[in-house]
């Protein structure tokens, strides 16, 4: 598994759809390989990373809840993340 992809299961509150989709562009661009693609291939890494957050966010309503928390802080629940993307 990719140490960078944060663990979604078992936040409070539970992952945003941003939070999930946030985490599937992030592994299309690492199983790719490309972090800056032409304007072709963002169409359909964007479409593919869609895909990939429809099937998280069916998985973490499907799976059991955890006991505890992830010990991570997802990236978008940072506040100094939230200020470099414009997102305060």
């Amino acid at each position: 598994m990719c140490r960078n992809i944060t663990e979604l299961r078992g936040l409070e509150p539970a992952a945003t759809t941003e939070e999930i989709e946030a985490a599937a562009r992030q592994y299309v661009r690492k199983v790719t390989g490309v972090t800056r693609p032409n304007p072709l291939v963002a169409e359909v890494m964007e479409a593919a990373a869609l895909e990939v957050a429809a099937i998280t966010d069916r998985l973490l309503r499907t799976v059991p809840p955890r006991r505890n928390p992830p010990k991570t802080v997802p990236p978008l629940r940072r506040p100094e993340v939230r200020a470099r993307l414009g997102l305060s």
